[in-house]
């Protein structure tokens, strides 16, 4: 989007830059970190601003088929500042009562929820409520599974589950 004529060699240029300005501000904060357990919590709750957009992205892409690609475009772009009011705004902004602190996980839910909003507002708005024309026809015949894949599929589930059960504390 903001350059369709970049070559292959400028485009591989911008992402090479990219990554090292990405190297650098991670080597500024690695030392702030205390411990390989803040590490893990840091990236967990920094990659939860960009997560839920996707997810969102790819949930309505794949499920309704009035998806547009203004209205994905729309809710990624739409996710990262809905996400930074979760994290951000309770920190002593103001005392209002629309300030609240809000667990992680939920954050995540909720930006996820509003992202889907944008997304569905904006396609509905481009479209006029009609099946967009470049949608991804799907059909019940693709999510069929055999019955080998369901029955290991429960295994799995059941060793995963008892695994967590017997490690809970």
């Amino acid at each position: 989007y903001i350059n369709k004529n970049a070559s292959d060699k400028k485009t591989v240029n911008v992402g090479r830059m990219t990554a090292a300005v990405a190297l650098v501000i991670a080597c500024i904060m690695a030392p702030l970190l205390g411990g390989i357990d803040q590490a893990f919590q840091f990236i967990q709750e920094w990659t939860g601003l960009v997560s839920p957009g996707i997810l969102a992205v790819f949930m309505l892409g794949l499920f309704w088929k009035k998806t547009t690609n203004r209205g994905a475009i729309a809710g990624a772009l739409a996710s990262i500042p809905i996400a930074f009011y979760f994290k951000v705004a309770p920190s002593g902004w103001s005392d209002s009562p629309i300030f609240v602190d809000v667990p992680f996980m939920d954050q995540m839910g909720y930006t996820t929820l509003l992202t889907m909003l944008v997304i569905i507002l904006v396609s509905l708005n481009q479209n006029k409520g009609q099946v967009d024309p470049k949608g991804i026809p799907l059909s019940n015949e693709l999510f069929k599974t055999s019955p080998k894949f369901n029955i290991g599929a429960f295994a799995a589930m059941i060793i995963i589950a008892t695994i967590y059960a017997l490690f809970w504390n």
